[in-house]
């Protein structure tokens, strides 16, 4: 091989390599993969679209709590209600918020039945746990830690009051958990959920999401560095699969 083809093909992989980043680079700024460490942000959008104080917030995979507490930290009145099945997280979550009485923390997962499930991770309390076993052996993560928990229904666990917030990351079981409202969707203003790469092992897509909440009158925003931004129509570009926020509005 010439020197000048060398150079040549050298040239090309800086190009490459450049583009790469250039395209990961547009897309955050889109909010697609810019959905990791970003609760200020996630609860900033919701807060923005909401019409007023939310009275009741649902934090679906409460994991250690962090994201509830941005919550609280701006409305510390609001009624709290986080589902949280790792054992280990419960513990962490009880012995934070035990002392707030506005805050219930449930050691139970949400899905579409009353049931009762193993749970995957990689840790204990790992954010990564799912209630599928996920392949993401190219990251040399194993998801080989099980734990049974139990799993029901939220339209058995509610009564039937108005729902202002509730914010859902179960790594994959979105479309479960909101199966399992029933027609309490319909008294719920705002519901904030995450997509990525879980959705991959679960085989859901966003257009899943899309039609599900076009059908039942919510209007659907991504989640970017600049704010909400509305999505007013379905494409195929909007399938991304590194973590991204999504936010669903109650227009009925």
């Amino acid at each position: 091989m010439n020197q000048e083809l060398r150079n040549a093909i050298h040239s090309f992989c800086i190009n490459q390599k450049d583009f790469f980043e250039l395209e990961t680079y547009a897309a955050s700024m889109q909010g697609k993969g810019w959905g990791t460490a970003t609760i200020f942000a996630e609860v900033d959008s919701c807060v923005s679209l909401a019409e007023s104080i939310p009275n009741v917030f649902v934090d679906i995979g409460g994991n250690k709590g962090l994201y509830t507490e941005e919550v609280l930290r701006r409305f510390p009145e609001t009624e709290c209600h986080i589902f949280e099945p790792s054992s280990s997280n419960v513990q962490i979550l009880k012995a934070k918020f035990d002392s707030l009485s506005n805050v219930i923390v449930n050691g139970k997962a949400l899905s579409n039945k009353e049931d009762t499930l193993t749970l995957y991770s990689n840790e204990p309390g790992s954010g990564l746990a799912s209630l599928t076993k996920r392949n993401i052996d190219h990251v040399n993560i194993k998801m080989n830690l099980e734990e049974t928990v139990e799993v029901i229904r939220f339209d058995n666990y509610w009564d039937d009051r108005h729902i202002d917030y509730v914010k859902i990351d179960v790594e994959g079981h979105e479309l479960d958990v909101l199966d399992g409202f029933g027609a309490l969707l319909s008294k719920t203003k705002i519901i904030q959920f995450e997509f990525g790469g879980c959705n991959i092992d679960t085989k859901t897509h966003y257009r899943d999401f899309w039609y599900y909440f076009k059908e039942l009158g919510f209007s659907m925003y991504r989640i970017t560095p600049f704010g909400p931004f509305k999505l007013d129509r379905y494409t195929e570009y909007d399938e991304h699969y590194m973590t991204t926020n999504f936010i669903a509005i109650n227009e009925q």
